[in-house]
C-alpha cells in the first residue's frame, strides 16, 4: 500500500469514528478496568458456554466418541475455564495456569467444550504482559495440553493433523499477543521521543532566547557605556570651561547632543531586532574597522589625545571580525576614558598578519589636570564582554598595567578558516 493510500485510509470518516470509539473505550477502561474484564467473561459465557448447555439432537462424531458429562460437571468445568479470565490482566500467569489445569482435567475426563477458547485468550494475555523469559514454561505447558487433546481425538483425526491445527491456533494467539505488545512498545517509544523532542525544542528556544538576550545586552553595554562615558567627560569639561570660556562650553554641549543622538540611533537599531512588526524597520550596517576612525574622533572630543594606526589589509576582513574588532576597541577606549580621565593619551593599533588580527589599546594613565579629576567609575563587565567576543574567533584578551604607567589592552583574533582549524585538531 502506497503512502497516499495510507493517508486516504487514515482520513476516512469510518476510521475517525473507530479511532474515537477506541479512545472512549480506553478512557472507560482506565476508570473502571473491572468492567472490561467482566465483559470478556460475560461474552465468553454467552457465546461459547450457553450452546453446550442447550440440549439438541445433533451429535457430532467427536462428541459421540468422547464422554458427555452431567450438567453440574459441565457447568463446573466451564466456570473453571472462563472465570479466571477476569484476572487475566492483573495476574496473567496465575490465570493462565489455572485455565490450563482445568483444560487438562477436562480432556483427561474426555469432555469436549467450546469454552476451551479461554485457553487461547489466556495465551494471548500471557504473551502480552509477561516477561519473555517466563514464556518457556508456559509454552511447554501448552504443548503438553495440546498433545493430550490430539491423543483424545486420534479416533477421528490423525494425531499429526490434530497437533497441526491445535498448535496453529495456539501460535496464532501468541503471535497476536506479540504483535500488540510490539505495537504498544513502539507507541510508547514514539510518545517518549515526542516528549523528549518537545523538551529539547523548549530548551533550544530558551537557549536561543538567552543567547539573544546576552547578545543584545552586550551590544547595549557597548553602545550605552561608550556614549555615556563620552557624554560625562564632555559635560565635565563643559562645566569646567563655561566660566572662563563660554564658547568652549557651548561646543561641549553641541558635542553632547551629537553623541547622544548617535547613541540613540544605535540603541534603536539594537532594539529593533526584538520587535515583531510586519513592516520592515530601517536597517543599518553593523560598524566595522572603517568606523574606528569616527570612534577615535568622538573620544578626542572628550579630551584625550588619540593616535590610530593600522597594518595589513584590515578593510578586507570578514564583517563579523570587523564588528568584533570595533566593539573591543570601543570598550577599551571607553574604559580608558572612564578610568584614566580626559587628559590621558591613547594609542590604538590594528595589525592583520599571518592569519591573526591583533588589537592593542594603550593609555598613559590619568594625568594631573588643572581641574578636579572626574569621580572614579564603578567597575563593570567590559573585560568579560571583550573576552566573550574574542572567544567567537578562538581569540584571547589580555589587560594590565604597562611599564612606566598606564594600561594596555591586547586582543588577538584567529582568522584561520574553520576547516583549517579542524585539520589542526
Amino acid at each position: 500500500m502506497s503512502p497516499e493510500d495510507t493517508d486516504h485510509l487514515a482520513a476516512h470518516p469510518l476510521v475517525d469514528r473507530l479511532a474515537g470509539l477506541g479512545q472512549r473505550l480506553r478512557r472507560l477502561d482506565a476508570r473502571w478496568p473491572w468492567l472490561f474484564d467482566a465483559s470478556v467473561v460475560a461474552v465468553v459465557l454467552l457465546v461459547f458456554c450457553i450452546p453446550d448447555l442447550v440440549h439438541t439432537d445433533e451429535r457430532r462424531e467427536l462428541r459421540v466418541l468422547l464422554n458427555h458429562p452431567s450438567l453440574g460437571v459441565m457447568v463446573a468445568l466451564q466456570l473453571g475455564l472462563v472465570l479466571p479470565l477476569f484476572w487475566r490482566r492483573r495476574a496473567s500467569t496465575a490465570a493462565f495456569y489455572a485455565i490450563a489445569a482445568v483444560f487438562v482435567l477436562q480432556w483427561s475426563l474426555g469432555v469436549l467444550l467450546r469454552a476451551d477458547v479461554a485457553l487461547l485468550i489466556a495465551i494471548y494475555s500471557l504473551v502480552l504482559r509477561v516477561h519473555p523469559a517466563r514464556l518457556l514454561w508456559a509454552g511447554l505447558t501448552v504443548a503438553a495440553a495440546m498433545a493430550l487433546v490430539a491423543w483424545r481425538a486420534s479416533a477421528v483425526v490423525t494425531p499429526w493433523d490434530a497437533l497441526f491445527f491445535l498448535y496453529s491456533a495456539a501460535t496464532a494467539a501468541a503471535a497476536l499477543g506479540f504483535a500488540i505488545r510490539i505495537r504498544r512498545a513502539q507507541l510508547a517509544a514514539l510518545r517518549d521521543r515526542a516528549q523528549r523532542l518537545e523538551i529539547e525544542r523548549d530548551q533550544r528556544s530558551r537557549l536561543a532566547a538567552a543567547t539573544e538576550r546576552t547578545r543584545v545586552a552586550r551590544e547595549m553595554h557597548d553602545v550605552i557605556g561608550h556614549s555615556l562615558s563620552v557624554v560625562i567627560s564632555l559635560a565635565d569639561g563643559g562645566a569646567y570651561a563655561v566660566g572662563g570660556n563660554p564658547q568652549r562650553g557651548r561646543e561641549a554641549l553641541e558635542l553632547i547632543g551629537d553623541t547622544s543622538r548617535q547613541a540613540l540611533a544605535e540603541l534603536r537599531r539594537v532594539l529593533g531586532v526584538l520587535r515583531d512588526e510586519t513592516e520592515a524597520a530601517e536597517l543599518h550596517p553593523q560598524p566595522g574597522v572603517a568606523e574606528i576612525n569616527s570612534l577615535c574622533e568622538r573620544i578626542r572630543m572628550a579630551g584625550p589625545e588619540v593616535v590610530y594606526r593600522t597594518a595589513g589589509n584590515v578593510d578586507a576582513l570578514d564583517p563579523g571580525v570587523q564588528l568584533t574588532a570595533y566593539r573591543i576597541a570601543q570598550e577599551a577606549l571607553t574604559n580608558a576614558l572612564r578610568y584614566a580621565g580626559p587628559h590621558t593619551a591613547l594609542d590604538v593599533g590594528l595589525t592583520a598578519t599571518d592569519g591573526r588580527l591583533q588589537i592593542t589599546v594603550h593609555d598613559t594613565g590619568p594625568q594631573p589636570p588643572n581641574r578636579p579629576p572626574p569621580p572614579p567609575a564603578k567597575p563593570g563587565h567590559g573585560l568579560a564582554g571583550m573576552r566573550e567576543r574574542a572567544a567567537l574567533y578562538a581569540g584571547t584578551v589580555a589587560a594590565g598595567p604597562r611599564p612606566g604607567g598606564g594600561w594596555t589592552v591586547r586582543a588577538i583574533l584567529d582568522l584561520t578558516p574553520p576547516a583549517t582549524l579542524e585539520g589542526r585538531t
